[in-house]
Parts: C-alpha cells; structure tokens; sequence
C-alpha cells in the first residue's frame, strides 16, 4: 500500500514528536477522539512502558483529560517498580476499588502509535492492559448494580479503533 508524500511527513513528524516525549518522560500518552458515527469509544493508551519491560496501559470511555490522569499516574506507578497483573485491582488511599487490570486481547487493533513507535506489526502487536474503571463506590461493569450499558465502557476484545 502506497502512501501520499504528506501523510508520510505528517506521520515522520509524529513519530519525532512521540520519540522525543518518550526519551523525556518515559512514556507518552496517545488519545484517540470517538469517530463520528463509528460507535467506537474514545480511548487512550501509553507508548513507552513495554521499553520498560511492561505491558502497554489502555482506558476506555473516559475524556481526555481524565485518560491523560489516569494514565499518567498508573504509568508512574509502573516506573516506581509496580508490575501490575491482569486481575489486579488497585484502589484508592480508602481501600475503595478505582480501577482493574483486565489482559487486552487485541492490541494490535488499538495501539498503532506504539506498534509503530517499537516497529511492531499488528500481528505481533505490543502487549496491553486495559483499566477498568469503577463509577464510585467501586462498582464496576460487571456488577449487577452497573447503572451503563455496555456502550459506556466496553470490554477489553469487544471495541477496535
């Protein structure tokens, strides 16, 4: 497949940009907006953290400011030693379940920034983890009393970018 000569600059000055935030803070954070019309969430992952020996983290359903929040702090987390594992819950200062570890079974549908960025075919696609997030009072999507539909916060392997 052949690609125009500025969708090859654009992604060439992308691809600088992403090294150079990654060489400064370790890792970066790559939203993508809901499509129009798609129905495909709006979503954000990490690019930087499987150079550190650890899977990529996704969040689904969330606004920017929110993925960039989460992220950043689970990827600090990371950075300070912290290997998290599918099924892991992490919790707040009050012990309240925020968020859960769950295996992404289809990266390489969702993580092109990072694919790109470690020169990873689809196919043999860097690894990731999504973060389930929990409404207050840690009930998450698969509790009875889970007031959104499935549209809200998709389950890992059931949405694609």
């Amino acid at each position: 497949m052949t690609q125009d000569p500025q969708t090859i600059a654009w992604l060439d000055q992308e691809d600088a940009r992403l090294a150079q935030v990654v060489r400064r803070h370790r890792w970066a954070v790559q939203h993508v907006a809901a499509g129009e019309g798609s129905g495909e969430p709006s979503f954000a992952y990490t690019v930087g953290l499987f150079g550190l020996g650890h899977p990529e983290l996704v969040v689904v359903g969330v606004d920017h400011e929110l993925a960039c929040g989460v992220l950043n702090e689970v990827a600090a987390m990371v950075l300070d030693g912290r290997d998290l594992v599918a099924g892991e819950v992490i919790r707040d200062d009050d012990g309240t379940p925020v968020l859960a570890v769950e295996h992404l079974p289809n990266p390489g549908e969702v993580l092109f920034s990072a694919n790109r960025f470690y020169l990873r075919p689809d196919e043999f696609s860097v690894p990731a983890y999504q973060l389930t997030w929990a409404l207050p009072g840690g009930i998450f999507p698969w509790d009875d009393d889970y007031p959104c539909d499935d549209d809200c916060q998709p389950r890992p392997g059931t949405w694609r970018a």
